[in-house]
């Protein structure tokens, strides 16, 4: 790592307390392109704006809290102090896009306090790097205040103009929905949270989940998220369509009739902004992991950047069920055993999995419904859940399944739904965790399928966001690394806890296989990008070769080329990443080369171009080989793309193999036909592809002579 530069330009000076209000303190970018200006208002709210090269982005936006059993902190603060400070350093990533971060942001820290009697504290702090920037609030310890209950935050961000819209509603439990693509001012998001549990008065708000991504009139691209998101409530934004503003909106507890309860001192998860000129800009930016806390767990190597195979996507064709007990019927006359379905987690089965992947230069092997409890695990009303993390059904050998993959080169991913019980999860956790220790493994796909139990909480408030991170941090003990399923947004944690590896919280590849809709629109790809992906990285599951999903799906289809899947394994980042369709549709297609030749961690990452909705190329090379590749996407429409390699390095040759829509390829008439061809390239080449509707194309490239 290179050595950290902190130049702590102490610039406090302690101005008088009349001095520091009658100013605006202003704090730029390092590169002056990002103006930020706090200020206190003349009823002594704190407030700030953002300025983007001399363009208004933000308008007074003010800040505070309404507390539960106590006055709201929002109104009647005074400056104490304020400190400026840059800093400047790069960090290693264990894995990721890219090597090296660089780590480079100046700082404005104010010190408040009330000027009522209670004289409580607040600090608020902003980072502003060139990329953006990110603030929170820190409540430090004091004598009028030892607990915080809060009911919500009140941090506005007021827009300046009416921005085109990539969003998603503000949904308590899942982020699993299709993006929509508005105004700012045509958003209706309105949340369904129909639920039981909801009291009376409950009031349905128009708020949005985050990341949400804009366009400005004048063409300035912004994305509004959270950093470090722990021990609080997930953030949505509540947006006011009339007057072009959003506050946000924390995830409440209908239990505790709270969002966040803290004893002081603590600090708020960082609200972040970031700002480019070009939509890949956003996907570029390393804001959200600058924001998080460095590495605390130091030597990961024990986790290996991988590709893999699963018992999974026959399940949800129905080729096979998680349930054991499902497939086992007893004839009450005879008393004798009645074969209903297939088992798919069973041992024969695992084992035809593990050949197929020693064969491809796959590394990694789920197994979903391989332990007991799958028979009733959804829509019970106890208050506990039903799975066993330890005992696998009894056809399904777990050791022999280890044994036979480590002999084939093939490790186990261990999957634990806990059917949204926390409660039942946490108990077995040590013992499951030991379990898997005993065996040498290091990976868990986790999920949380359902309403949380109990009832009142939900997934995205703070009860859950501390059993989500607490699986990740008991799991690190373990050397165990998370991928996790109806999860908790990533906030970047993976920078301070890098076995946090992957996650889904969008509408993956499954949807395809039996959403009402028939399958993902083809556009959807082209939008994850510039949106959930700014947040972190995507389990997807990318891959599916049968893309008519033929004979098991008769109403649903995956709505891609077989080239756009390709080129998924690039564009939408993981460090692990599945080759999702059943062995079969895979043998004798050529195609299923990319997938057996695709890196998974990353060297450096380019975003060669892209428009929100429309298309995305992006380059990736891979770490310690010198081979790049490349994936580019389109949607619905037709398009051209010209790409250049000026990326590769200069006086090298390379051998590019290029797998491309075939001349009458097309998302639903053709969506198999694909081209596969070979050209030698130089860093000065220039090529041109034709994307079919809901096309693309994805290129190896490899030095011929290193």
């Amino acid at each position: 790592m290179k050595k950290i530069v902190l130049i702590s330009l102490i610039i406090s000076l302690l101005f008088s307390c009349t001095n520091q209000n009658d100013s605006v303190k202003t704090i730029s970018s390092p590169n002056n392109n990002i103006v930020v200006k706090f200020k206190v208002t003349s009823r002594g709210e704190p407030s700030y704006s953002v300025a983007y090269k001399n363009n208004e982005i933000i308008k007074t936006s003010t800040l505070g809290f309404d507390l539960k059993n106590a006055p709201s902190l929002s109104q009647n603060f005074k400056i104490i102090n304020t400190t400026l400070s840059n800093y400047n350093n790069t960090w290693k990533m264990p894995w990721g896009e890219q090597s090296e971060v660089v780590n480079n942001y100046n700082e404005l820290k104010i010190n408040l306090q009330e000027t009522t009697n209670l004289k409580r504290k607040l600090t608020i702090v902003f980072k502003v790097y060139n990329d953006g920037l990110g603030f929170r609030y820190e409540f430090p310890k004091q004598k009028n205040l030892k607990e915080v209950l809060i009911n919500d935050e009140n941090t506005e961000f007021n827009l300046r103009s009416n921005p085109t819209v990539w969003w998603i509603p503000g949904d308590w439990d899942s982020y699993e929905h299709l993006y929509n693509t508005t105004k700012f001012s045509k958003i209706n998001a309105i949340s369904k949270r129909n639920n039981a549990n909801l009291g009376a008065t409950y009031i349905p708000v128009n708020a949005v989940n985050t990341p949400v991504t804009m366009k400005t009139e004048k063409g300035i691209y912004l994305s509004f998220h959270e950093a470090a998101l722990i021990d609080y409530a997930g953030m949505t934004l509540k947006v006011d369509t009339l007057n072009l503003a959003m506050k946000s909106g924390l995830v409440s507890s209908d239990i505790n009739g709270y969002a966040v309860k803290r004893n002081l001192p603590f600090n708020t998860p960082w609200r972040t902004i970031q700002i480019a000129d070009k939509p890949g800009d956003l996907i570029a930016s390393k804001l959200i992991l600058n924001l998080n806390e460095p590495n605390k767990l130091g030597d990961v190597s024990w986790f290996k950047p991988m590709k893999y195979v699963g018992i999974w996507w026959e399940m949800h064709l129905g080729k096979s069920t998680w349930d054991y007990e499902s497939t086992q019927n007893t004839n009450s006359a005879t008393g004798k055993i009645i074969k209903k379905g297939t088992h798919g987690a069973t041992t024969a089965n695992a084992k035809r999995y593990i050949d197929f992947a020693s064969k491809n230069n796959i590394h990694g092997l789920l197994v979903e419904g391989w332990n007991t409890g799958w028979k009733h695990w959804i829509g019970f009303d106890d208050r506990e859940g039903v799975f066993d993390f330890v005992t696998p059904y009894s056809d399904y050998d777990l050791k022999e399944v280890v044994r036979y993959g480590k002999e084939k080169g093939v490790t186990l991913i261990v999957h634990h739904e806990t059917s949204a019980a926390p409660r039942t999860y946490n108990k077995q956790m040590d013992t499951a965790y030991a379990l898997i220790k005993s065996l040498d493994l290091h990976a868990i796909k986790s999920g949380y399928v359902g309403k949380i139990i109990p009832k009142g909480e939900y997934h995205h408030g703070q009860w859950m966001v501390n059993n989500y991170n607490k699986a990740v941090i008991k799991a690190a003990k373990y050397k165990i690394a998370i991928d996790a399923h109806e999860p908790i947004k990533a906030t970047g944690l993976r920078r301070t806890y890098p076995n946090m590896v992957s996650r889904e919280g969008l509408r993956g590849q499954e949807f395809n296989a039996w959403s009402v809709e028939g399958g993902n629109p083809p556009e959807h790809t082209t939008i994850v990008p510039f949106t959930r992906m700014l947040a972190g990285p995507i389990d997807f599951t990318p891959g599916i070769f049968n893309i008519k999903l033929n004979p098991y799906k008769p109403n649903n289809q995956v709505k891609t080329t077989i080239a756009k899947q390709l080129a998924l394994y690039v564009v939408l980042y993981s460090p692990i990443q599945m080759a999702a369709d059943l062995p079969e549709n895979y043998i004798g297609n050529p195609a299923f080369q990319f997938i057996k030749d695709v890196g998974v961690d990353w060297q450096e990452t380019k975003i060669l171009n892209g428009e929100i909705g429309k298309y995305i190329t992006i380059a990736r090379e891979e770490k310690n080989t010198q081979n790049w590749f490349v994936g580019g996407i389109t949607n619905e429409n037709a398009r051209d793309l010209d790409i250049s390699f000026n990326f590769l390095s200069p006086n090298k040759t390379y051998e590019a193999i290029i797998y491309e829509d075939g001349t009458n390829a097309n998302w639903n008439k053709n969506p198999t036909s694909i081209n596969i061809r070979k050209e030698n390239i130089t860093n000065q080449s220039n090529l041109k592809f034709k994307l079919a509707p809901g096309g693309g194309f994805a290129i190896s490239i490899k030095p011929i002579n290193h």
